[in-house]
């Protein structure tokens, strides 16, 4: 009993002394610094860490996180070598971040994990992590591109590496075939292309390894059967050719084996005899031929079967003795013989249409109705009867002729399960057929009204489908008619009633007024939840106004971006078109800038490079990064808001377009402000998402500049702020351009990388303007600006500087007639303009 006293007494104290020297070590401040680089470099606005106890507080986008995100740094203290501690391992998962992976990394030298899935970091991986000895690498879900680092191959100790879901491009490194104690590698839903390198055979730790949705070339290699410890293989629509290695049957540990649509050589069921422990098994259009092994049908394990799309004949057992088997899918094969009873099992799903099986009399169990289970059994059986044939569980039936249109949806293995988040599909359809027919139907019995119901039932879809069609285009670019432009725009977004609209913003009190645009005007609002908004109250007398309000909707509800404003929902009652948006603390970008009120916030030089920064990633996601790709038309300070942090948001997408690279754009009806719009668009209607480059540059100017570009005029030789700015670099006078509010207090390389970019941007030839996605990192300091700028010509020559000088002699005329009417009307510089600042 002593002894046993002791040794508890032994445990407590070296259990405090551990818990002491824990509480009283720290992190090194180097590595705290790095861990802020870390998220800077990933683009966090928020963070906040706590290095005594090794704790992220705070870290994102936004101060709160968002749902399903996880953000934490796991330290490891080494009390033999130091008395510190050190980062072992960083999660930051799911914030959505912009930025990209950071070579700060280097900085951390006794790293061994990252996690960094689910964001929207861009670029490639940094040739920094060369030096790292990390053992998991998790990237999954963001925007990376490029090839895959060959260096990675030096990381020995590497035993994860997840890059699923990125657009890296090229041939896989046979520098990977180093990686020797690697037990998962994961390329899925990327852009890579070429054979699988032969190193790879050496990867014999292997225990999962996924290539789904790919453009690889050849065959599927032989070396896989030296992965011997494998347990789940991924290779749907991987772009290889057929067949299936007949020595996959050496790999007898595979729980987990998926392989779809591969080409080439037919082949008879590959041997599994062997893998006795599988749990799902895909050979889905793998151009296999002949009957399904007997074997398969006894894997006590198998949960999952799916051989569609093959050539496979014979019957199906009438013993079936798994009762784990709950998903089968045999659709568009040559199956033939009955349905045995021991495949309906209670809750399991079962496809076996477009197949030769026995017709199923109504009174079968494959066709009783209220059971716990789904079977699909369209055109599962071959009749003289086409009616029977189609709906095999029908009783006779006397028709003349029927009409049923055949409408298959067909996926091609394209698209990722990991986004939004795993097991959500990403796009399913890859074609729809639709096969109209008008046949005669007489084998004799008695009419049933299950026929009837059955073509109404198939009526019925393919009205929705049309119906889901039509909905999505309106989604995208609305319709033509008021009376019809609002139907349906409940399954969009939100719906206000006019009562809640009223009751929130005082019935419109003009105290509540904060904002007026080109077809209305936005009111401060408090909805019932505390929740405060900005309502955007549009003319319901104005075509145009129908017209912006049905692209607003159209737009924003399909776009989701940190620096693109959110629209919460709209209303339509009466004759009330409103829109309701989050609202934006600090109003807009111009009314930071320009208003002249004495208390007005100077925004400081880092601020306005984090605004031009902010307004650029959301450009960067509507041109290249959304799936509809999309052109702004209308970007200006008005229509960038800022939030309460100054968190620049793009708004009014009333004149934007979607952007199709393969039509040449040309409008008859420009869209947009004067002095924002790029020349070939202004001129010529030409519009690509060039000319939202174009108006960003001159927004850039303005930001810097804290001037209007349509209200200011240097001296008679310039017409604008734009004018004025492209005769500055010959003299390298870029500091003659920053806000004189902003005094001493400029850092000199943050203001020429922004003029030169803004210059760049601005470029009379739309080929010489960047993308968005050059903007952002030559704003950022990670891609170098072009040295060259083209030298400007006089502004009676450029074209950029025509409008205005047009719009200035028009003011001037209208100054001059002034004294003699009072009834002129004012000017606009609008062309078909939404403005709106809130």
């Amino acid at each position: 009993m002593v002894h046993r006293n002791g040794v508890v007494f032994w445990i407590l104290s070296l259990s405090c002394f551990w818990l002491l020297r824990i509480s009283v070590s720290k992190l090194p401040q180097g590595e705290v610094d790095a861990l802020q680089q870390i998220a800077t470099s990933m683009g966090a606005i928020y963070w906040e860490f706590n290095s005594d106890s090794c704790q992220v507080e705070v870290v994102g986008l936004t101060a709160q996180a968002p749902w399903g995100s996880e953000g934490s740094v796991k330290c490891q203290c080494n009390f033999v070598n130091d008395t510190y501690c050190h980062v072992d391992k960083i999660v930051l998962k799911g914030y959505s971040l912009p930025g990209i992976l950071p070579p700060e990394l280097v900085k951390l030298p006794y790293l061994q994990e990252i996690d960094f899935a689910y964001n929207v970091l861009s670029g490639t991986i940094p040739l920094e992590w060369a030096s790292l000895r990390l053992s998991s690498i998790s990237v999954l879900v963001n925007r990376l591109s490029g090839e895959i680092l060959k260096e990675l191959g030096n990381f020995s100790s590497l035993t994860y590496l997840n890059l699923e879901a990125n657009q890296f491009s090229g041939s896989v490194p046979s520098e990977l075939g180093k990686l020797v104690n690697l037990n998962t590698l994961i390329l899925s839903s990327n852009q890579l292309s070429g054979e699988l390198p032969t190193s790879l055979a050496g990867l014999r730790n292997l225990t999962d390894f996924r290539i789904n949705d790919n453009n690889f070339s050849g065959a599927i290699p032989n070396f896989i059967q030296n992965w011997k410890q494998l347990g789940r293989l991924e290779m749907y629509a991987s772009g290889f050719q057929g067949p299936i290695p007949p020595n996959i049957s050496l790999l007898n540990k595979l729980t987990d084996l998926r392989i779809s649509d591969i080409n080439g050589t037919a082949q008879r069921f590959p041997n599994f005899n062997n893998t006795t422990g599988l749990i799902t098994l895909v050979l889905r259009s793998c151009n296999i031929y002949g009957e399904i092994p007997g074997y398969v049908w006894k894997i006590y394990s198998l949960q999952m079967l799916d051989l569609g799309f093959n050539s496979l004949v014979g019957d199906i057992p009438n013993n079936i003795p798994s009762k784990s088997l709950k998903f089968v899918f045999l659709s568009g094969n040559m199956l033939s013989g009955n349905i045995p009873d021991s495949i309906l099992t209670d809750g399991s799903s079962i496809d076996l249409s477009y197949n030769n099986l026995t017709w199923q009399d109504p009174n079968q169990l494959a066709c009783r109705e209220n059971v716990n289970y789904y079977i699909n059994l369209y055109r599962s059986s071959s009749m003289k009867n086409p009616l029977k044939s189609i709906l095999p569980c029908m009783k006779d039936v006397t028709c003349p002729r029927y009409n049923v249109m055949e409408i298959r949806f067909y996926w091609a293995g394209k698209g990722t399960t990991r986004i939004p988040v795993r097991g959500v599909y990403g796009p399913l359809i890859s074609a729809i057929s639709v096969i109209p027919s008008n046949k005669s139907c007489s084998d004799g019995g008695r009419k049933n009204i299950t026929a009837y119901v059955a073509v109404g039932v198939v009526a019925i879809c393919f009205v929705f489908v049309t119906a889901s069609v039509l909905w999505w285009k309106a989604c995208l670019k609305g319709k033509k008619s008021r009376g019809k432009d609002f139907e349906g725009l409940e399954l969009k977004t939100a719906s206000f009633t006019l009562k809640h609209i009223k009751a929130a913003t005082n019935n419109f009190d003009s105290a509540n007024k904060i904002g007026e645009g080109g077809f209305g005007s936005v009111y401060k609002g408090v909805l019932s939840d505390g929740t405060l908004v900005a309502v955007k109250q549009l003319s319901s007398k104005s075509r145009q106004g129908n017209r912006e309000f049905l692209n607003e909707i159209g737009m924003i509800s399909c776009l989701q971006h940190p620096n693109l404003v959110k629209l919460h929902g709209c209303c339509i009652e009466g004759d009330q078109l409103l829109l309701v948006y989050e609202y934006m603390e600090n109003n807009s970008v111009a009314h930071m800038l320009f208003d002249p009120k004495d208390d007005q916030l100077i925004l400081d030089c880092p601020t306005r490079l984090k605004i031009c920064i902010g307004i650029a990633r959301g450009l960067a996601f509507l041109h290249e990064e959304s799936r509809f790709k999309v052109v702004h038309r209308d970007i200006k300070a008005t229509n960038v808001l800022l939030d309460g942090n100054l968190n620049p948001k793009i708004s009014d997408f009333g004149l934007a377009r979607l952007n199709e690279d393969e039509k040449t754009h040309i409008s008859t009806r420009v869209a947009g402000t004067i002095g924002y719009i790029a020349p070939e668009y202004a001129l010529w209607g030409y519009l690509t998402y060039k000319a939202d480059v174009y108006s960003f540059g001159v927004v850039a100017l303005e930001i810097i500049s804290g001037k209007n570009n349509n209200n200011y005029m240097p001296s008679n030789n310039y017409t604008c702020l734009l004018d004025w700015a492209c005769h500055l670099p010959q003299g390298e006078n870029f500091m003659d351009l920053v806000d004189p509010k902003l005094g001493s207090e400029v850092n000199k390389e943050e203001v020429e990388r922004m003029v030169k970019v803004a210059l760049l941007c601005t470029n009379a030839s739309p080929s010489l303007r960047p993308a968005m996605s050059e903007v952002v990192s030559m704003l950022e300091g990670r891609m170098t600006i072009p040295s060259i700028i083209p030298e400007p010509n006089s502004s009676t020559e450029d074209l950029r500087f025509k409008a205005m000088r047009d719009f200035h002699e028009e003011t001037q005329k209208h100054s001059s007639s002034r004294s003699q009417t009072q009834n002129s009307p004012a000017l606009q510089t609008d062309i078909a303009s939404s403005s709106t600042s809130h």
